[in-house]
């Protein structure tokens, strides 16, 4: 099991610090939620990747379908090289009720699923630096020539990523929607997720336990991937007592959370202090 932190707050100052502690504290990864309108997601990381040198950077979780994957393409291959091969893109269809539906974005839950697929898929092959041409429902892109005259014939080709084969891409599957979890099969992670009567919501144990199923019968160890659960903890024997428990139903990552946490000088005492306290290792 690896131990990870999303902040609820949105300052590169503070990320950067906070990212410094808990790689001191021992926690393994730092998180940012990646908003439709707030501070810059990869401009917080990159703070946190300057900051740091041993813990794993990423989102929490990016909601593709609202973004332009080239845009997010050259981000994400910046965050990895500055960190030296830390960053981690976590993506999702995006919470209508997080404050997108103030902005003329497709909110249609099937469009997003479209957009998801397709930008998972331009994503990744423009991960490769190579001229790429790809024809889809919502996106088109055509092959950009390349050199190093740049007046005359186009950009160079950007720089590759660190990470071989490719950063690593957590998806955010609903058990029970077979076509949600096979998306996320075909990437390096799985954030599980059940829909209740609000929505989505965290997958309980005994669905992770069977998606870890699922897991070792399709993946195996044939490559690295990853179920990741969240929540919150006290740096307790209750609170290590808990996260085992998710360990034994087959998840991987722990990331704690304090989403209801305000970004005010009290809240900031809360999340430093949970942060030093370590994470809930048994």
């Amino acid at each position: 099991m690896k131990y990870g932190f999303v902040l609820p707050f949105q300052d590169p100052l503070l990320t950067a610090e906070l990212a410094r502690e808990a790689e001191a504290s021992g926690w393994d990864g730092l998180f940012v939620a990646d908003l439709v309108w707030g501070a810059d997601a990869w401009v917080q990381l990159a703070a946190a990747a300057v900051a740091t040198e041993r813990v794993r950077l990423g989102t929490l979780l990016t909601p593709l379908p609202w973004k332009q994957p080239w845009t997010l393409a050259g981000e994400t291959v910046a965050l990895d090289r500055l960190s030296a091969g830390r960053a981690v893109l976590s993506v999702g269809l995006g919470a209508p009720e997080a404050g997108a539906a103030g902005f003329p974005l497709p909110l249609e839950r099937r469009l997003r699923a479209e957009l998801l697929d397709e930008g998972l898929a331009v994503l990744t092959n423009l991960w490769t630096g190579e001229p790429v041409a790809y024809r889809g429902k919502h996106y088109r892109v055509d092959p950009t020539p390349f050199s190093s005259n740049m007046r005359s014939e186009g950009m160079p080709p950007p720089p590759p990523a660190v990470q071989a084969p490719r950063i690593p891409i957590w998806v955010v599957g609903v058990w029970g929607s077979p076509k949600s979890v096979e998306r996320a099969l075909e990437y390096d992670g799985i954030l599980p997720a059940r829909l209740g009567a609000a929505g989505a919501e965290n997958a309980t144990k005994d669905e992770v336990r069977q998606i870890a199923a699922l897991v070792r019968e399709r993946i195996g160890a044939s490559r690295p991937f990853d179920i990741i659960v969240d929540g919150e903890t006290e740096p307790d024997d209750r609170g290590r007592e808990e996260v085992a428990a998710w360990a034994d139903a087959g998840a991987t990552w722990w990331i704690e959370s304090r989403w209801s946490v305000k970004p005010d000088e009290a809240g900031v005492a809360i999340v430093r202090q949970r942060i030093a306290a370590g994470p809930p290792k048994r």
